[in-house]
């Protein structure tokens, strides 16, 4: 009975606000061989962000992506959330105590659910944020032929649409991916008393595409067994 109250609570807790990864900002403190720098805090493995450099008279600009790992060291990688053909690309490299921001687009989140009540009610748990409808993502789905979830197709899809996060609806769990380090960050505990699901996630589109099913209670192993495998 006290178990079971405590479980009561908890969930009742969970369903206040989310728990998702924010912004950390930082700087560079040394750069290193083999394209790392060392940063002036410590931020959780898998954290995709970005360095800004000052070019003085209030001019400021993105110049690379970075993704976090252990400690206080992160990866430095080239910057294309603003990749086009008639743009010339930033050559400015790193420099000492430029601006780190880790997370800097966590605000827009990409939510893959089972079924639009479940949907529904986990985005009222972060107004705060920015939901992408997943039907963005859905007609990037038909557009490009794919047939399932990956980490490939979620890291395309959100360096197109400046998307920071994916929430996953698993079994008894929200799994937490930071689609551009490919890592995931976080499991936020959650039952969400699911019986019935889309495949191969909750969309608006119905019977416009053989990949895209209706919600029914026979597609909820296949989905769950779907968002396990995300990698």
């Amino acid at each position: 009975m006290v178990r079971t109250f405590l479980l009561f609570i908890i969930n009742t807790l969970l369903l206040v606000a989310l728990d998702l990864p924010t912004t950390i900002e930082s700087s560079v403190v040394s750069i290193k061989d083999s394209g790392k720098i060392s940063i002036s805090k410590n931020v959780p493995s898998g954290m995709a962000g970005v360095v800004i450099h000052n070019y003085g008279k209030n001019l400021e600009a993105i110049t690379h992506s970075l993704v976090s790992l252990d400690a206080n060291i992160a990866l430095v990688k080239n910057y294309i959330g603003l990749e086009h053909n008639n743009i010339p690309k930033i050559k400015t490299p790193i420099t000492k105590a430029d601006r780190v921001v880790f997370g800097n687009l966590y605000d827009n989140i990409l939510l893959i659910a089972p079924n639009k009540r479940v949907y529904s009610k986990i985005i009222k748990l972060a107004p705060d944020r920015f939901w992408f409808h997943p039907d963005l993502y859905a007609y990037y789905f038909m557009e490009n032929g794919e047939d399932r979830v990956t980490i490939k197709n979620l890291r395309e899809f959100a360096n197109r649409n400046l998307v920071g996060l994916v929430v996953i609806v698993a079994r008894d769990r929200l799994r937490v991916l930071d689609p551009i380090s490919g890592k995931y960050l976080r499991d936020i505990p959650m039952k969400l008393d699911i019986k019935v699901a889309k495949i191969p996630f909750y969309s608006r589109f119905d019977g416009l595409d053989s990949t895209f099913s209706k919600s029914s209670p026979d597609n909820l192993n296949r989905y769950f067994k779907m968002v396990e495998e995300i990698r």
